[in-house]
């Protein structure tokens, strides 16, 4: 009879499965996602899950665009390589709850105004 597998073993193994590089960056948008919500308490759950969502996007759609922008692929031939990765992965998250929040606070804002008072008030803004 085979050997259950560990606890350990299951987790290397799932490692592997999803690829160093993709754990890499659901570790940093994990944190990202953290921070980002101590520093700025939601107000509701909806809030929570959108704040949520748009930072692990920002985190890892940002990261991976900084990474390719800048041939940074390499990196992640070294352990040190990789940790700067994630720090990378981290950083591109932070703006993007504040972005989307902003958004709906205008958006909420200007419940009631048509289509082009939304454009002249961006192209005043602009």
């Amino acid at each position: 009879m085979s050997e259950p597998i560990s606890g350990a073993a299951a987790g290397a193994a799932g490692w592997n499965f999803i690829g160093g590089l993709a754990g890499i960056a659901g570790i940093g948008a994990g944190l990202a996602s953290i921070v980002v919500m101590c520093a700025m308490t939601p107000r509701s759950a909806k809030e929570w899950a959108v704040g949520i969502i748009s930072t692990v996007v920002a985190s890892i759609g940002g990261g991976a665009a900084v990474i390719q922008h800048y041939d940074l692929l390499a990196w992640a031939d070294t352990p040190i390589g990789l940790v700067a990765m994630l720090g990378l992965v981290f950083a591109c998250g932070l703006p993007g709850w504040a972005i989307v929040r902003w958004m709906f606070n205008y958006i909420d804002r200007k419940k009631g105004a048509d289509l082009g008072e939304v454009i002249s008030d961006v192209r005043g803004a602009l």
